[in-house]
């Protein structure tokens, strides 16, 4: 009989680390590319943070190299990733991101009947921007003109209620064309985002309907072990669907259980190697970082007086966390006037000579990053999430 292998939270953290250019950033010249593969995506709502992620990961990367591959390069693209939302990814994985995101399941509609996209209007309007954008980049209005002379009024009805606002009603699925590879990000034009198609590779090695399967696979090697919830909380994916798919590839042999402190979780089939001791090392990491959000369980993530401080109504992201040997122990800001930003520091425990020493290093970074000079301060976060 096979013995389950048994896992404490202490090595975790540390192959986490290490997996995530945490423990050991990436070499002076690794391509931006790469490192936000190893993330899975970086949350690029706020592009800065998402600079900030990308560029605490590798030496000597700085946010003009970010920008460089995602607008000079390509070889980075900006579009909506896990749980609808806006991330960088990699150019040459969008195939695969798009077969496996479009392969979830759709959730019942938050909007009331009058309001949503029956799933024939939804088609259209997916079909419609991937239509309109092919060869051009197009402002937001630009687009919902298109969209609505493709489809029809009703695309344009102003009943979508969004930041106290009403937004057209074909903005509901936006970010389904993103996912089906229809829309990304183009440059800025002035002040206004501009939307383009991607430009569209060879699906490679991953079959459409093996695609779920690969992403189980990715997530588990970046955050295993995990619970199916687990996979769902950060996908936004039905819990029963992702139980059912870990259901299937564990009965393929494809992933394997091992004991996660007394809990059952999965990680690749064979993939039980870790380290033998503790993860040691500070870091700073900004707004909705990708370790903050994918790594579970969130209640040893963020422990006893971090979990109140660090999330926002349980979720994580909503404030930049300072990382303590694996688990969270204070709050973060920057503050950027000209060519100087100060980065306000709340720790939520006494740091160690060393761990100060590292913090401020952290701080050196952020500045190298941001292509600023930095000053530490040491003190209470006055501001509120999202700030």
């Amino acid at each position: 009989m096979t013995r389950t292998v048994k896992i404490t939270w202490d090595a975790v953290s540390a192959r986490r680390a290490e997996r995530q250019f945490l423990a050991r950033p990436a070499g002076t010249g690794t391509p931006a590319a790469e490192v936000v593969g190893a993330m899975l995506g970086a949350h690029a709502q706020v592009l800065s943070a998402a600079e900030l992620s990308v560029g605490m990961r590798a030496d000597g990367l700085t946010r003009a190299d970010v920008r460089t591959a995602l607008w000079e390069e390509r070889s980075l693209i900006k579009t909506y990733g896990p749980r609808g939302t806006v991330h960088l990814l990699p150019a040459r994985e969008l195939p695969l991101f798009s077969a496996a995101l479009t392969a979830v399941p759709a959730g019942p509609s938050p909007f009331p009947p009058g309001v949503r996209l029956t799933e024939e209007q939804a088609g259209e309007v997916v079909t419609a921007i991937g239509d309109a954008l092919d060869g051009r980049c197009l402002t937001l209005d630009e687009l919902s003109e298109e969209v609505v002379a493709r489809t029809g009024p009703w695309a344009g009805d102003r009943v979508m209620p969004a930041f106290q606002d009403l937004w057209p009603r074909w903005r509901q699925v936006m970010h389904r064309a993103g996912w089906a590879g229809m829309l990304c990000f183009g440059p800025n034009r002035g002040r206004k985002a501009t939307y383009t198609r991607p430009v569209r590779g060879e699906r490679g090695a991953h079959a459409e309907d093996d695609a779920p399967a690969a992403f189980v696979h990715r997530y588990l090697h970046a955050y295993g072990p995990a619970t199916p919830q687990h996979f769902a909380r950060w996908l936004a994916a039905p819990p029963g669907w992702a139980t059912a798919l870990f259901g299937e590839l564990a009965a393929a042999g494809r992933i394997e259980e091992v004991d996660f402190e007394g809990t059952p979780a999965w990680v690749g089939a064979g993939d039980t190697g870790f380290p033998s001791g503790p993860g040691r090392g500070v870091w700073l990491l900004p707004y909705f970082d990708a370790y903050v959000v994918a790594a579970q369980p969130r209640e040893r993530l963020f422990p006893g007086t971090a979990y109140r401080r660090a999330l926002g109504a349980g979720q994580a992201g909503n404030y930049p966390v300072l990382l303590v040997d694996g688990v969270v122990a204070g709050v973060w800001h920057q503050r950027r006037r000209g060519r100087r930003t100060t980065v306000t520091v709340e720790p939520l425990r006494r740091l160690t000579a060393r761990q100060q020493r590292e913090l401020g290093e952290q701080v050196e970074r952020v500045g190298e990053v941001l292509e600023a000079t930095p000053e530490l301060v040491v003190g209470e976060v006055t501001v509120g999430p999202h700030a």
